[in-house]
């Protein structure tokens, strides 16, 4: 994967995230732009992160949205990290293990 592509993906995720922080703004209408943020933030995790991976930070995605309380966690951006940084250095580990 290219370092473009990389940093393309964090900056959506930082703005996807972003986006679901817009519900704070409205007091008590907060929990309706949920109901159409939740699917969408699933929908948008799958396209960004392919496979079971994916599919499973879809899932985390949606629950964090649709859970009242819950849209304080960057779900984005700590996919972002686990992909680009967390499993980076574990497979670097690997590497020198070897």
């Amino acid at each position: 994967m290219n370092k473009e592509n990389k940093f393309l993906k964090l900056a959506l995720s930082l703005l996807f995230d972003a986006i679901g922080y817009v519900s704070y703004l409205f007091p008590g209408l907060g929990e309706i732009t949920d109901v159409v943020w939740a699917p969408t933030a699933a929908f948008l995790m799958t396209k960004m992160y392919k496979g079971n991976k994916g599919k499973i930070a879809a899932a985390i995605a949606f629950i964090e949205e649709a859970m009242p309380g819950l849209d304080v966690v960057p779900t984005f951006t700590l996919m972002w990290l686990f992909t680009y940084v967390f499993k980076s250095s574990k497979e670097s580990e690997k590497t020198i293990e070897v």
